[in-house]
């Protein structure tokens, strides 16, 4: 059974917010060489309770719309299988995702009274756009935007709590990271075209048709090399940040391996592999930069 809870959460998929929070300690050990480590575990624990919220309502979501019924999973798109598989009752499913955004919102609660308005208007943010992701948000064709915002905000939000400011550095880091993580949003969209449309659900490649969308993918990882090589050149970044770039080969293969394999799913899924380790990559690659700096 806790397999099977490992999989409606998408344990793999928590990586993302674990590097977001370990992005932003590595900026302030670099801008302040301290770490408080009590707030920092917190913070991790915390903000993948509210990760977990995500995955967990939009699993229930998608099954009660018929999303999931429709949709040939893949491993990374198409939903867990769970609810279709009958392995959880969707009650369970949504249970467990209002208490895990209940434990995220203890958690911000907390650092609210301990770091105030800050963390208050975050929190707010972060909860209103969890529970109103699976419907409203991506209905209305805005889950990138959201994914790219909210992987910046834990950023903002956890540098926030261990120096009380936010500084130009660390909001352009969170911003390559939010890039990084709607990079992957999107790629695994592309196998959900047909299901989505007829469900009314408006992501970009529903919205700008799968060769546009795979157009348009080259802008994610441009954008965020974009961010990490201007503020190099403006000493924003230090030099050792360049070290991002390592993980561009592997981009450059799921941008080409994209634009051969649109209507076919089983070409399309290492591809999706490849973006996923691009982005994670990428990702760690811009912490040990900040560390190294």
């Amino acid at each position: 059974m806790l397999s099977v809870w490992f999989r409606v959460i998408r344990v793999r998929f928590l990586l993302s917010s674990v590097l977001a929070v370990s992005a932003s300690l590595a900026i302030n050990w670099w801008l302040h060489s301290s770490i408080d480590v009590f707030d920092a575990a917190l913070t991790m624990g915390g903000v993948m309770a509210l990760h977990a919220s995500v995955d967990l309502l939009n699993d229930y979501w998608d099954f009660k719309r018929g999303i999931d019924t429709k949709t040939q999973r893949t491993g990374m798109s198409g939903g867990t299988g769970v609810l279709p598989e009958g392995l959880l009752q969707p009650a369970q499913v949504y249970r467990a995702g209002i208490m895990s955004l209940a434990a995220g919102v203890a958690v911000g609660a907390y650092f609210v009274v301990t770091d105030g308005f800050v963390i208050a208007v975050l929190l707010i943010f972060a909860v209103v756009s969890i529970y109103f992701y699976s419907t409203k948000i991506v209905d209305s064709g805005l889950a990138e935007i959201f994914v790219a915002i909210k992987g910046t905000c834990i950023v903002l939000g956890a540098y926030y709590i261990q120096a009380g400011d936010i500084p130009v550095p660390a909001a352009l880091g969170g911003v390559v990271i939010g890039i990084l993580s709607a990079m992957v949003l999107l790629i695994t969209s592309f196998p959900d075209h047909d299901a989505d449309r007829s469900q009314g659900r408006k992501t970009l490649v529903v919205a700008w048709g799968r060769r546009r969308a795979a157009r348009v993918f080259w802008i994610f990882p441009a954008a965020a090399y974009g961010v990490v090589l201007i503020s190099v050149a403006a000493d924003i970044f230090s030099p050792p940040v360049l070290i991002t770039l390592l993980a561009a080969p592997i981009v450059l293969w799921s941008g080409i391996g994209l634009q051969k394999s649109l209507d076919d799913v089983g070409r399309i899924v290492p591809v999706m592999s490849a973006t996923l380790k691009f982005s994670r990559l990428a990702g760690a690659l811009l912490v040990a930069g900040f560390l190294l700096s």
